[in-house]
């Protein structure tokens, strides 16, 4: 790639083109307006998201036939592995956490680490994988949905709401996913976009060049110009994240009213809400758990919510303030939305995990399949806002309107 000195990137939130020169190990390029990170080159990366992707389907498929999780009261004895968990769900008709469980620590993330195995092998050998760039893109848009890490804790949490009422004993498998979510972590940690595409690129000109017998082109990574004008695309954008905003209120108010699980004990039902669950958490003296589980579940949504709703509002009327604060809290906001997940994890892994006819069973309330709702809605929403819009006021809007006609 000696022949790429530098390439023209346009930031992904503010739609500024920039002309990146090319990286060296360990070296950042960030926009000179937003300082969003446009690019990273860290130490050996291919070989390493290589060896952590295949590390991590490895781990994976172990995790799969081992004992998972052991619960051990009054005598009376469980054991689980994963895939077991997804038929008590659908055998007690709870198919909707039963897809959601299996598409988000499963199906997700293997399709991830699997495009980047054929990706980096194709690349390591300097060919052009064939679908190459619709693939990395493809693997970007999935990756907000795998959600293998914030299961993990998910995972802990519902242990330490039940270590008082129970023993539990930790399987081979849940050992076999921790390690699985690093591998993991750590794969997804060393992947650069724009390196990425650089390195497709250039394996595709040379291929292209073998072929034709011609000398190379440089290619240069530049976003293709969206056809549509930028007020009829800032029109869609706002519409679109109103309509999935609406949605996400809407499922808030029974996520937070209805029981998000009920428990068995001797056969009285005691409905728990989120709210009851945080309380009682921290009546048991763990503070730290309450603190994550109000963080997450109740905290996390409303302001995730109300910053999506202003900084929408914001780009409606074209407000020109504060336009650095309001890319970091959506950056904050894009971030953090998915981690509320944790309490639906919560619910799954008590589910399946204490089914004990009338002495002591758990099962799912309308809450947790309307939380769900919440979370989804509200990532969708952080995904269809366009944070280019923040940096767009009324005259230069205007301006490159008139430049694209």
């Amino acid at each position: 790639m000696d022949d790429q000195s530098s390439s023209i990137v346009e930031c992904h939130e503010c739609a500024l083109s920039v002309d990146i020169s090319l990286l060296i190990e360990r070296q950042k390029a960030l926009c000179p307006r937003c300082g969003f990170l446009l690019s990273s080159k860290h130490h050996n990366a291919l070989d390493r998201i290589l060896a952590y992707s295949i590390s991590a389907i490895f781990f994976l498929l172990l995790s799969l036939p081992f004992e998972f999780l052991a619960f051990q009261s009054n005598g009376i004895e469980r054991k689980i592995d994963i895939l077991a968990s997804l038929t008590i769900l659908n055998n007690n008709n709870y198919h909707v956490l039963a897809v959601l469980e299996v598409l988000t620590i499963f199906v997700i993330p293997a399709l991830i680490l699997f495009s980047l195995i054929y990706l980096t092998i194709a690349l390591r050998k300097g060919i052009y994988p064939r679908a190459g760039q619709y693939l990395l893109k493809l693997t970007y848009k999935l990756l907000p949905w795998s959600m293998v890490e914030i299961f993990v804790v998910g995972v802990l949490v519902s242990l330490i709401k039940i270590i008082s009422l129970a023993d539990i004993g930790l399987g081979p498998s849940f050992y076999a996913y921790i390690l699985f979510s690093l591998a993991m972590t750590a794969a997804v940690l060393h992947m650069d976009k724009h390196q990425l595409n650089q390195l497709l690129n250039y394996c595709k000109s040379n291929q292209a060049t073998q072929k034709k017998q011609i000398k190379p082109t440089k290619l240069k990574d530049v976003t293709p110009r969206n056809h549509l004008s930028l007020a009829l695309k800032k029109r869609i954008s706002v519409q679109k994240t109103w309509a999935l905003l609406i949605t996400s209120i809407v499922f808030y108010i029974p996520a937070n009213i209805l029981p998000i699980m009920n428990t068995r004990f001797l056969g009285q039902d005691e409905p728990s809400t989120i709210l009851g669950g945080v309380i009682l958490l921290w009546e048991m003296g763990s503070y730290p758990i309450a603190a994550v589980i109000f963080v997450a579940s109740v905290a996390v949504p409303m302001a995730k919510m109300l910053v999506l709703v202003w900084l929408n509002y914001s780009v409606q009327h074209q407000h020109s303030s504060f336009s650095k604060e309001r890319v970091k809290l959506y950056r904050l906001a894009e971030f953090v939305g998915r981690w509320s997940m944790v309490d639906v994890y919560v619910v799954i892994i008590l589910v399946t995990l204490i089914q004990l006819g009338n002495t002591m069973s758990i099962y799912p309330g309308g809450a947790a399949l309307a939380f769900s709702g919440v979370v989804i809605t509200t990532m969708l929403a952080a995904m269809s806002f366009e944070p280019q819009f923040i940096w767009q006021t009324k005259n230069n809007l205007y301006s490159e309107e008139c430049n694209d006609q």
